[in-house]
């Protein structure tokens, strides 16, 4: 113990003398005269002496770091054998809790040119950037005459003469996994006969073409056709004929879904091809999603896709592009600055994907060449002008009204080569329809391309025939970027298609399934025993992120269906879990045996029915001790309190070893004021290793001096209420308080309105000033007028006004040794804001959960408010998919509704002083309307459709909760010198260093990245430990020992994304290999660096795979792309690898 101190004490010397001598060289180069000379413009000279610095500078920061990372080493080294005594906490004379100091240190090394990337560099910026593309337009929707969003186009006759315009127009059928009717349902009564009929009507002609997206769809038509089909369709698609686009189970959608499960849809639909058809999908098709995001682009391109096509993006962008001729461009990622993440995109100008808004500007003329709608069948044109089939009699007038319109769209695009979607949804079910499309085309095709003088040539394509002829055209291969072509970075959210209707209600439709997904996700990252029941539970999961599915927008039966299929994988998956952690456990693998009646452990939760909230597992205590199996899902190390329900207050936790672990009791309430008899929750703080299982032991005893008794304050504001007490737990009943309250741990306090519950402020240890950080409940209600609120829009009638409900709140307040709380109980949401009371991540933020009911409401929404004095002005970030950070801008020429965006894992808004990020466990809506505001929409009921095809309102809703973390980061920006990192940062920057750019949006370059503890905190709130009690309640169990997986500490700025089986020939069985995706997060070091609770080290990026397995050698490694469909670079020997910041990479891999 002595000699552990000693070195720790050494190491902090040395730490200490090598950052104070770097700060102070630092101060030299900042300081020196030489860089102040006429203005900054150096002579040659100088330059290379500040070159020179440069590298001296660098030599001297690997150095340094080479230095912290041996001394680190050593104290890992000794800090890990270290027998860990458990700290209790006690009462100090002034009524609060101390935890003791940790007997084990941790610690925080970031190295320092980890932190240049999120400064910024100097690449080349975009030709478009959308936030500055929203800051100009006047959004003011015009009427453009026959294309009424748009413009008049017109052209001179002859400007094809020397280059002949090349027309594909490409066939598709557009099918919604679940919309209307369920996924069965739908492949039952439609897509199994497109596809039949595909198969035949392709064979009549080599001509035809045909695309297809959904591999959900499309295997299970495989699995019911007979070996000849099959061959029929590898043959069509191997000549050709039939093009497999995106090739993802799903079109997912792209603003709810987080990106853990955009990839796994995308890995499972690729795999399925590569398996049963032997393709590779080229480009990307996405014509329903309701708005698009910057990451979906880069998941294509790092799939090795070269094309892709979008369409559901606001109709004001979509002019201004058209005008301009940006509808193709390359997009780029807004960190990137040597253009790898670069790919080729197609945006359609018109209003849908149907075909009187496909073959150009006028749809009254499109309409009458869908020959679906020919006179006689069961739909029309609305324009009133029914479709004609093609004779030689009219062909040559029905060919050039026809011709007219590809010409008019092809003025809006750059290249000679013009794309144009022939179809719908659900098209092409029956033959007939096959021949009126296909047969009428061709005579017009045959028409055209046999006239000279009309400079065309138009046939059918597949929609990398489109893109392959332009690549051709403009002379580059697929995936270089074509001359002349704008460089675009951002995204399109958020969408509008007509007037002020904008899409972003489904932000938070049915926020009950979006926190269930999210629940899944957590239970599915890791390889476990049980194959078929693992890949059942992906492609659920993968069907859930369809765009109509995630987002709340399907019929309420089919709803229901997505949550019947998502409870009964999570029910499968929490089975595989316990197995698996049997056997794991077990000290003698001989003594495992898996009874599938009476699994030797239990789970954590249950859930009734696929609409029920988890109800948690009571542990019975008895004489003889009961034992846990704690999982940490996570890569990193964790301390966490863990929540476990138990039938006696008289209990005692232990760890594996014997030793008292601290713990605090409380009671289980069932509401405001009851507390649910002979039900007792105990906390327990504890440790647990990352990907690991922890042992604890749980002991009936009168003699428990390490678990602590929390005691409650309920204040009942003049509601009487009977108040059911427990003996165990001191509970004071007191009729009001005016008081405020306040929380407090040794990082933060946080005080509430007594009267309201309601969070007021937050102050952080060490600072004098209090952060106003006030909350309150809002309700928006709907127009009065004909548009109204929908599942899919939002139109609110005017600003929100202050929820209001009948009763005042009962408060309850809980303090305790680890936790305290307060709850505010109203008529339509409870809320919990509590503050852990214990080292590292748990207690740097508060935890926040609303137990929202608003089934009585009648076109209401629910929103929740944070107003601050953090001056962000009018802007604001928000996260895509859980991957990247978007900045925003509040439009005051934008209705309030256009200001709301899609909020997967987090939000926040900052100025030079701070930043506060909620962070959040479920998509949601948010925005900031006001300076220092952040608001997020928790849930919606509206009784009306909003006329976009649903036919429904949103009338099923749930008693959902949402779960919160509230975080609140000192910018340390604010007073540099006192900044090592920000001194360096800015050294940097001021020297022209290659690396540095700044990260604001208003350098015309928009980025932010969260701090690493900012991160970690998400992966905590998203990724929680899962308590599983042995069910053995008689009988001593065997030996069970902790597991332990990982060998070394992973850096902590990479996550292990996922680690799944491959498939082997046999559907049912894995290979021996597996797919390892990591991705290296980018993270800002401005924010000011605690103490995470365990030791947090960055690397540059570098990672030993070799040794990070404990017991398990890596056999081989193959770095792949994205979903493993190609190689990249040959296997190695080497098991060491580096990741570049933001970048995912995937790894074939064989254990052994």
């Amino acid at each position: 113990m002595k000699l552990k101190k000693q070195v720790t004490v050494c190491g902090a010397v040395i730490f200490c003398v090598a950052v104070f001598s770097l700060y102070l060289m630092l101060d030299r180069v900042q300081h020196d005269p030489t860089r102040h000379q006429s203005g900054g413009n150096f002579p040659r000279s100088q330059i290379s002496v500040l070159q020179n610095r440069i590298e001296q500078l660098e030599q001297l920061l690997e150095e340094n770091h080479e230095i912290i990372s041996h001394i680190k080493d050593s104290v890992l080294e000794l800090t890990a054998h270290a027998e860990e005594q458990p700290a209790l906490p006690h009462h100090t004379p002034n009524g609060s809790w101390v935890l003791p100091p940790e007997s084990r240190p941790s610690f925080l090394s970031v190295s320092p040119q980890d932190c240049q990337f999120a400064l910024g560099g100097k690449g080349q910026s975009p030709d478009l950037q959308m936030l500055a593309v929203y800051s100009l337009l006047p959004f003011d929707n015009q009427d453009g005459g026959v294309w009424k969003q748009g413009f008049d186009i017109t052209y001179e006759p002859n400007e094809w003469d020397t280059e002949p315009l090349q027309v594909f127009v490409v066939p598709h059928s557009h099918n919604d996994p679940g919309w209307i009717k369920t996924f069965d349902k739908y492949y039952y009564d439609q897509t199994q006969h497109i596809l039949n009929s595909m198969v035949l009507k392709m064979q009549e002609d080599p001509r035809r073409r045909f695309i297809w997206s959904e591999i959900s769809f499309f295997s299970k038509w495989w699995d019911n056709i007979s070996a000849q089909k099959r061959a029929a369709v590898r043959r069509l698609v191997g000549n050709g004929q039939l093009e497999m686009v995106t090739g993802g189970w799903v079109m997912p959608d792209e603003a709810n879904s987080h990106y853990f499960a955009m990839i796994d849809q995308l890995i499972e639909g690729h795999q399925w091809l590569e398996k049963n058809i032997g393709v590779t999908p080229r480009s990307g098709w996405a014509v329903d999603p309701f708005g698009h995001s910057s990451t979906m682009p880069y998941l294509l391109k790092r799939s090795n896709l070269t094309g892709m096509l979008i369409q559901r993006v606001h109709y004001a962008i979509k002019k201004h592009f058209a005008a301009t001729q940006n509808l193709e461009f390359m997009w780029r990622q807004t960190w990137d600055l040597d253009a790898s993440t670069d790919i080729f995109c197609h945006m359609m100008p018109f209003y849908s994907y149907d075909v009187p808004h496909t073959c150009g500007p006028d749809p009254k003329i499109c309409c009458q060449f869908d020959f679906k709608r020919l006179p006689g069948g069961r739909i029309n044109c609305p324009w009133k002008v029914p479709p004609r089939a093609i004779t030689d009699a009219n062909v040559a007038e029905r060919a050039q009204l026809l011709l007219d319109q590809y010409r008019k769209k092809s003025k809006l695009y750059r290249s000679k080569v013009l794309l144009v979607p022939l179809g719908d949804d659900f098209r092409y079910d029956k033959p007939q329809e096959w021949d009126a499309q296909f047969l009428n085309y061709q005579r017009i095709f045959d028409f055209l391309n046999s006239r000279p003088n009309f400079h065309v040539q138009a046939q059918f394509g597949t929609l990398s025939d489109y893109f392959d002829a332009l690549y051709k055209k403009v002379g580059i291969v697929p995936g270089m970027k074509p001359p002349g072509f704008p460089v675009l970075s951002g995204d399109f959210f958020s969408y509008a298609d007509r007037e002020d209707h904008y899409w972003t209600g489904y932000y938070t439709s049915r926020p009950f399934y979006k926190s269930l997904d999210r629940v899944l996700e957590a239970h599915l990252r890791y390889p476990l025993s049980d194959y078929a029941l693992l890949s059942n539970a992906r492609r659920n999961l993968g069907l859930f992120q369809h765009h109509d599915a995630i987002t709340g927008t399907a019929k309420e039966a089919v709803a229901v269906d997505y949550g019947v299929r998502l409870l009964h994988s999570l029910t499968n998956l929490k089975r595989v879990i316990i197995n698996a952690a049997h056997y794991l456990v077990l000290g003698d693998k001989d003594a495992y045996h898996h009874d599938l009646a009476a699994p030797f452990l239990g789970t954590d939760d249950m859930r009734p029915n696929q609409d029920s909230l988890p109800e948690r597992t009571v542990v019975k205590l008895d004489t003889s001790p009961r034992f846990l199996v704690v999982f940490n899902p996570l890569e990193q190390e964790r301390l966490s309190v863990l929540p476990v329900l138990v039938d006696s207050p008289h209990v005692r936790v232990l760890s594996e070893e014997g030793q008292p672990l601290p713990s605090q009791l409380s009671v289980h309430w069932g509401s405001a004021t009851d507390m649910v008899p002979n039900v007792y929750q105990v906390s327990v703080l504890a440790r647990l290793p990352a990907l690991g299982l922890r042992v604890l032991q749980l002991h009936k005893s009168f003699d428990s001096h390490a678990t602590l008794k929390s005691s409650v304050r309920l204040y009942l504001h003049g509601q009487d209420l009977p108040v059911r007490k427990q003996e165990a737990v001191p509970v004071h009943v007191f009729p009001a308080t005016a008081d405020d309250l306040c929380l407090e741990n040794q990082h933060l306090q946080a005080c509430f309105s007594g009267r309201s519950g309601l969070l007021q402020s937050i102050r952080r240890a060490g600072e004098e000033r209090e952060q106003r950080v006030s909350s309150e409940f809002l309700v928006y209600g709907t127009r009065t007028s004909k548009d109204k609120s929908g599942a899919y829009l939002f139109l609110p009638d005017g600003e929100a006004k202050p929820y209001a409900p009948k009763d005042p709140p009962v408060v309850r307040v809980t303090e305790g040794p680890l936790f305290s709380e307060v709850a505010s109980y109203y008529q339509h949401v409870q809320t919990v804001v509590r503050l852990y009371n214990v080292p590292g991540v748990e207690g740097l933020s508060l935890d926040v959960s609303c137990l929202v009911d608003i089934r009585d409401h009648i076109n209401k929404e629910l929103a929740l408010r944070f107003s601050t004095d953090i001056e962000s002005d009018d802007t604001f970030f928000t996260d895509l998919n859980g991957f990247q950070i978007q900045p925003r801008r509040y439009q005051q020429k934008l209705p309030l509704q256009a200001n709301f965006y899609p909020m997967p894992a987090m939000a926040y808004i900052q100025d030079t002083q701070s930043r506060l990020t909620l962070h959040t466990a479920q998509a949601l809506g948010v925005s900031s309307l006001g300076s220092g505001q952040l608001e997020v929409i928790l849930d919606r009921r509206l009784m009306q459709d909003d006329n976009r095809g649903l036919g429904q309102g949103l009338k099923d809703n749930k008693r959902t909760c949402n779960r919160f973390r509230l975080l609140l980061e000192r910018r340390t920006t604010a007073n540099k010198s006192s900044s090592f990192f920000s001194k360096l940062a800015s050294t940097f920057k001021a020297l022209g260093f290659p690396g540095a750019r700044t990260g604001s949006p208003e350098d015309g370059r928009p980025i932010s990245f969260p701090s690493l503890l900012s991160h970690i905190t998400s992966m905590h709130l998203n990724a929680e430990a899962l308590v599983m009690p042995v069910a053995q309640e008689k009988l001593a169990p065997p030996a069970l020992r902790s597991f332990m997986p990982l060998s070394t500490t992973l850096p902590c700025d990479f996550h292990i994304l996922n680690l799944r089986m491959l498939q082997a020939e046999d559907d049912l069985l894995p290979s021996a290999e597996a797919a390892l995706i990591l991705h290296r997060k980018g993270f800002d070091c401005s924010l000011e660096a605690k103490n995470l609770g365990f030791n947090c080290t960055t690397s540059q990026g570098k990672l030993a795979l070799g040794s990070l397995f404990q017991g398990l050698e890596l056999g081989s490694l193959q770095r792949t792309s994205l979903t493993l469909m190609y190689p990249l670079g040959t296997v190695s020997n080497s098991t060491n690898i580096h990741l570049d910041p933001m970048e995912i990479a995937t790894f074939r891999i064989r254990l052994g």
